[in-house]
């Protein structure tokens, strides 16, 4: 009886510590957290753009996710829906992180109507639509790296990563397990697709907690700048 009463403690406490110990093993070898690939910079600030009151809201001291809505936002819902629920969910807990969305002029019903679409199960405290007329657009899109271009109603599939220093973040070498093993040409990832729910649930979640991590480490002072990101390419084989 005695030796019932000691097994079934034993039991559960083995239970209960063998996922832990697999994670902790697991943990470090699936997640390299070095530096994520600034791929181009400085780039222009939103600063002029926005009211006094939303000075905060500038790319400066922020880590932000920029995209491109443009004259017609409702148009082009199902990338901002995307990114609402595969990237603002998951990290608006992060300190200093926000969305912002570029959006033309003279949009208010369209504007609306995506609201209700967004806000439906939250008030998005950290996403903000900057209206812009074309020209302005054109110029803080222009000083992006991208290898696509606006629409002609200035939207944009794809979303950047802007870090708290105006650097665009992404991939210099974006190349699969495959095309390595191959040689294959280096290509690099500038911007994530915003329709594409792979790239977005893989490539920019892996990305942004690099990002993150890196800041973190950085404010504890023991991140090497000289270091660089290692890929983790386990995500690209579920593409």
């Amino acid at each position: 009886m005695k030796m019932s009463t000691i097994k079934k403690p034993l039991i559960l406490a083995i239970l209960f510590l063998l996922p832990v110990v697999f994670l902790l093993f697991l943990y470090p070898s699936t997640h390299n957290y070095n530096a994520l690939d600034i791929v181009h910079g400085p780039v222009m600030d939103i600063e002029a753009l926005i009211d006094e009151q939303d000075k905060a809201s500038d790319f400066k001291d922020n880590i932000s996710i920029l995209l491109f809505l443009g004259q017609d936002p409702l148009k082009n819902a199902i990338g901002a829906l995307n990114v609402k629920e595969l990237v603002y969910d998951k990290f608006k807990g992060f300190k200093r992180f926000q969305i912002v969305a570029m959006i033309g002029e003279n949009n208010e019903a369209s504007l609306e109507e995506l609201k209700k679409e967004l806000y439906q199960y939250d008030d998005l405290e950290y996403w903000s639509f900057i209206s812009a007329n074309e020209a302005e657009t054109r110029s803080i899109f222009n000083g992006l790296l991208s290898k696509g271009a606006l629409k002609d109603d200035l939207s944009f599939e794809g979303i950047f990563i802007i870090d708290k220093d105006l650097m665009q973040r992404g991939r210099k070498d974006d190349r699969n397990k495959t095309e390595i093993k191959n040689n294959s040409e280096i290509y690099g990832l500038y911007s994530y697709n915003s329709i594409e729910v792979s790239e977005l649930k893989n490539k920019i979640s892996d990305d942004m907690r690099i990002l993150f991590t890196e800041y973190r480490q950085k404010r504890k002072g023991n991140f090497n700048s000289s270091t660089r990101r290692v890929e983790d390419l386990t995500s690209d084989e579920k593409n």
